[in-house]
């Protein structure tokens, strides 16, 4: 005769329908399950919220926390032949003396070629309506849609819109203001985490079982030699491109060299596009210079030279740097533009090898983890086989 119930766990189950019956009550929402949920569902939607809120500060901190990263081994080689402290004050000295001396080569140049641009238009449109009677095409299309006239009157408001100028100088000003805000605030924090950063991390892995503490300061060293060697190589490589620009642009007799090379190698920071953005700004600069002399040999060395950066400069620099593939690039640094703009297409890479590497060491961990657990359970089986080998010994005899 079958049973009506059978034992499970040392408790009498029933059988037949009454089983399903019991299955389909065990997994009815009970009002703990419902208030657990919905519990769930608000706190993450809150902290979203609260992220959302944060979103300003939360973007100071990753930028902070970069830039400690990238600043430590700097700081590690000159804590070697002077006081921690010391060498922390000089780091930070020249990382806020670079923007400066930046705007300071900038901003006098792009004043005065504003200036002599608004004063030189009426000679340039006069150049050009001189063109355009010498060639009976130009001439045609002139008298059809008379463009050197809308020229001319672009050339004569040009002066009367110095005003607009002035008041969106005012503008950036303000918005100056609010970034200086900023930066200070990301720079004070980044060296709190340079000063006592290795602090937290040792409070923090001395939590974790040994092993797991091992793995974890292991991966966080990998992950700051990638950043620190890709920020490294990424400003001795922008160095070297706006030291030949300033060469070459010296050569050709452009105006104010030293600025534009400087534009060279900020822009040769961004990644695939930075480089070809500013030969092309550059090659706009030549064609009011000795057109088309300069303009044909500055796009001839920005095509030989960006080759040459590419399989020469790059490889040797970025040698130590994590490779990522260039999808991944882009999609890093369009993710990194959107969020944070131009800081963050700036940021995208390093972040992503870091990640890239975090990953790696998660994977192996999880490996040798794998590993050890099945060794754990070879040992404990062979002992228990050795165990009762030892005791059917005597029992035999």
């Amino acid at each position: 005769m079958a049973n009506d119930s059978r034992s499970l766990g040392g408790e009498d189950q029933p059988a037949g329908p009454d089983a399903a019956i019991v299955a389909v009550q065990q997994h009815e929402p009970t009002l703990r399950g419902i208030i657990r949920v919905v519990a769930t569902v608000v706190a993450s939607a809150v902290a979203l919220y609260l992220v959302y809120l944060l979103r300003t500060p939360i973007a100071w901190l990753c930028i902070a926390t970069f830039i400690a990263v990238a600043v430590a081994a700097p700081v590690g080689m000159l804590e070697r032949r002077m006081p921690r402290g010391l060498a922390i004050a000089l780091v930070y000295l020249i990382l806020i003396l670079i923007p400066i001396g930046i705007g300071l080569i900038l901003v006098p140049p792009a004043v005065t070629a504003g200036s002599d641009l608004v004063n030189d238009l009426p000679g340039y449109v006069s150049d050009l309506n001189e063109t355009v009677q010498e060639n009976e095409t130009l001439r045609g299309l002139n008298e059809d849609y008379d463009l050197v006239g809308k020229l001319e009157d672009v050339a004569n408001d040009a002066a009367g819109s110095l005003d607009d100028v002035a008041a969106t100088l005012a503008d950036i000003g303000a918005g100056l203001i609010g970034s200086l805000f900023a930066l200070f605030t990301i720079i004070v924090m980044s060296i709190f985490m340079v000063s006592r950063g290795h602090q937290w991390i040792r409070a923090i892995l001395a939590t974790r079982r040994p092993h797991e503490a091992e793995a974890i300061d292991g991966a966080l060293g990998r992950m700051a030699i990638a950043v620190s060697s890709y920020v490294g190589g990424a400003l001795a490589q922008a160095v070297i491109a706006a030291v030949v620009a300033f060469i070459v642009l010296t050569i050709l007799g452009v105006p104010a060299p030293l600025a534009l090379a400087v534009i060279i190698g900020i822009l040769d920071l961004i990644p695939l596009v930075g480089a070809t953005l500013g030969a092309f700004l550059v090659a706009l600069v030549t064609l009011f210079n000795d057109f088309p002399t300069d303009t044909i040999v500055w796009v001839v060395f920005a095509i030989a030279y960006q080759q040459f950066e590419n399989y020469v400069v790059q490889p040797r620099i970025q040698s130590r740097a994590v490779k990522l593939d260039p999808f991944v690039i882009v999609v890093a640094a369009i993710f990194g533009g959107t969020l944070l703009g131009i800081v963050g297409a700036l940021l995208a890479i390093p972040v992503a090898a870091a990640g890239q590497i975090g990953v790696r060491e998660f994977m192996l961990y999880r490996r040798a983890g794998s590993g050890r657990a099945g060794g754990d359970r070879a040992g404990g089986l062979s002992s228990e086989g050795a165990g009762g080998g030892r005791a059917e010994g005597p029992a035999a005899t």
